[in-house]
């Protein structure tokens, strides 16, 4: 059931500064080593597809974006946990990755995975921009 849409909350957290918290989904969403919630994101001015997932109780969110070859990662649509659950997998290329810091641990990968910060507040999880990390305007 994510991503939902969530009236705007720019508004960093106090004592926080630098990008603008995006509403993605409910914390319930996302069960550890489940089923990641995408969301799409402007990269570097690109649109491309990002994931969370939890793993061991926190919420993480990539880029869905191999550093291997910039191919998406699921191995099933919106699921990238090995069948242990203890490490992210690249699909097409079987390159391993931590879930909680992105780092690659095995196989073709070439460095981390982009990772992106997230926070939980009010059973709500939000992603945060940054000048290269956008939101997806529709402009009408």
């Amino acid at each position: 059931m994510c991503p939902l849409s969530f009236p705007d909350d720019p508004t960093p957290p106090p004592g926080e500064g630098g990008g603008e918290w995006q509403p993605l989904c409910r914390s319930t969403d996302l069960q550890d080593a489940g089923e990641a919630c995408p969301f799409d994101v402007v990269y570097g001015g690109q649109t491309c597809r990002a994931f969370a997932i939890r793993y061991r109780g926190v919420a993480h969110a990539y880029l869905n974006r191999c550093s291997h070859v910039a191919m998406e990662m699921d191995w099933r649509p919106n699921h990238f946990f090995d069948l242990t659950g203890h490490h992210l997998v690249c699909g097409s290329h079987g390159a391993l990755f931590d879930p909680a810091s992105g780092r690659c641990l095995g196989g073709p990968g070439r460095g981390p995975l982009i990772k992106i910060e997230l926070e939980e507040r009010d059973g709500v999880i939000h992603w945060r921009t940054q000048y290269n990390l956008k939101p997806v305007s529709f402009g009408f």
